[in-house]
């Protein structure tokens, strides 16, 4: 079995090529008080929008956020919504991107209206063109991933059914994968899955694969039937069934594995099968084995379907999820998307409640440590810990440190009954933090001088104050990591 722990970092070394359907995902966010005079319609009062890659440029996002870099092929017109993910795509420096312009096509646009008080999808408008990419399109699409393929370690097909993955460029594409031995990830669409032959890993969801095989595929054993069928016709060495709350379902060699769904509360769904096929592709890439790789996304699709909008997740993310914690604890309070951090602080204002903040590198709990934590929360009614990101660690402790890494520092501190929040950030001051939790309350150590304390005149500003908390004489983690090599060098 692959061993996580050791390799998930290593997806920060791996390539995938991605090919398929490019649009831009909009979210409106507003709230809905009122029915319009004009029409029995709800008004929503729009408070703020996100605009995204979205299709098979989320997967390339997804991939990009794990650390992997991404080659991605598609098509756009010629066109601000065109123009819009040209621009979106640049910002990542991980995304090596050949888009084939066609003057005559619509780009593909999604906008999305959503309660943000009840992270309901309201409405969706879509502008598109669903038809075939004309043949200098096509062209374009094969030429610009013959010639990245060699240095990918695995390709993906996104298909939309916009038109951009057409029979002759999926069959370009798979031959071409197959003669340089690289894996093929396919997320299928329509009911012929027979323009997929030779992939090798197909990945419909419950639905999809009813259709596409015309059986009921309802049950385990109904699914895992009709998936290994489907796997002999395509010649292909798996298929992996998504069965959102139900999990996953692999069929290849040997007997069907069903995996269940981990418990999450789902806020939004939309993008999550992008984030599988992302992290297969990636593990692929890595020489994972089939198992293993169905393990990681259905990780990775727990921790997406927490957030709001088309969502990505990071390894940190991915390896607290997947490396199970020795108490659930890390999992509601370990905080590494800070999207998530809202919620929490919404919740704990509505209800009246002080919050307090601290911060530090805590690599090797000590007594001075467990001291301040519990007289910070003493102060307070809840706690958020913002805790160094291991880079960060590194570069105000020097080489050697941290002795534990991010994650094992936040799942021991999650675990202590004064913390009610683990906050990871990667700058070398938790400046930014600070003015985004905006705590009532924010304590240090009594090393520390009220003018030199960060975030001091953030928190003075809202009315809060700054409390120094006294520290145990003799305790310091740099003091037991200098003993401790002491010890070793004798």
């Amino acid at each position: 079995m692959f061993d996580f722990d050791k390799h998930l970092t290593d997806l920060g070394d791996q390539t995938v090529l991605c090919i398929g359907d490019l649009m831009l995902d909009e979210f409106v966010y507003g709230s809905i008080t009122r029915i319009s005079p004009e029409a029995p319609t709800p008004v929503i009062a729009v408070k703020r929008s996100e605009v995204m890659v979205g299709g098979a440029g989320n997967v390339a996002r997804n991939l990009v956020a794990l650390g992997s870099r991404c080659i991605f092929v598609g098509v756009v017109g010629d066109d601000d919504a065109g123009n819009a993910l040209t621009k979106a795509l640049s910002t990542h420096p991980l995304i090596e991107f050949h888009l084939a312009i066609d003057t005559k096509r619509q780009t593909t646009r999604k906008v999305r209206f959503v309660s943000e008080h009840h992270s309901a999808h309201l409405l969706r408008a879509d502008w598109e063109v669903a038809s075939a990419i004309d043949a200098a399109s096509e062209d374009a699409i094969i030429a610009h991933a013959l010639k990245a393929m060699p240095r990918a370690g695995s390709v993906v097909l996104s298909d939309y059914a916009k038109g951009a993955l057409t029979p002759r460029v999926i069959r370009a594409v798979i031959d071409a994968a197959n003669k340089l031995g690289k894996p093929v990830v396919v997320d299928p669409k329509g009911r012929d899955y027979s323009i997929y032959r030779g992939a090798t890993l197909i990945t419909p969801n419950r639905q999809e694969l009813a259709e596409a095989t015309g059986s009921n595929a309802q049950t385990d054993d109904e699914i895992a039937s009709a998936a290994a069928g489907l796997a002999v016709s395509l010649s292909a060495k798996a298929v992996l069934v998504t069965r959102s709350e139900a999990g996953m379902t692999l069929v290849g060699h040997g007997a069907p594995i069903h995996v269940p769904a981990y418990p999450v509360r789902v806020r939004d769904v939309s993008g999550a099968g992008d984030t599988v096929v992302a992290v297969l592709s990636a593990m692929l890439a890595m020489k994972s084995d089939f198992e293993s790789a169905m393990r990681a996304a259905n990780a990775a699709a727990a921790v997406v379907v927490g957030k709001r909008g088309t969502a990505t997740l990071s390894v940190a993310e991915l390896r607290s999820r997947i490396l199970p914690a020795a108490s659930l604890a890390p999992e509601e309070k370990i905080v590494f998307d800070w999207a998530l951090l809202d919620e929490h602080l919404d919740h704990w204002r509505k209800q009246g409640l002080r919050i307090g903040f601290t911060n530090g590198c805590f690599d090797l709990l000590h007594p001075g440590h467990v001291k301040l934590l519990a007289a910070a929360r003493a102060a307070c009614d809840r706690l958020v810990l913002g805790l160094n990101g291991d880079a960060s660690v590194t570069r105000l402790k020097g080489e050697g440190r941290p002795v534990q890494n991010v994650q094992s520092r936040a799942e021991v501190l999650a675990a202590l009954a004064a913390v009610d929040l683990v906050v990871v950030f990667d700058e070398d001051t938790p400046k930014n933090l600070i003015a985004r939790v905006k705590p009532t309350i924010l304590v240090k150590g009594g090393d520390y001088k009220l003018e030199d304390v960060v975030g001091r005149d953030i928190v003075e500003a809202l009315g809060g104050s700054i409390v120094l908390i006294d520290l145990v004489a003799g305790q310091s983690t740099t003091s037991i990591v200098q003993r401790s090599r002491a010890l070793k060098d004798k």
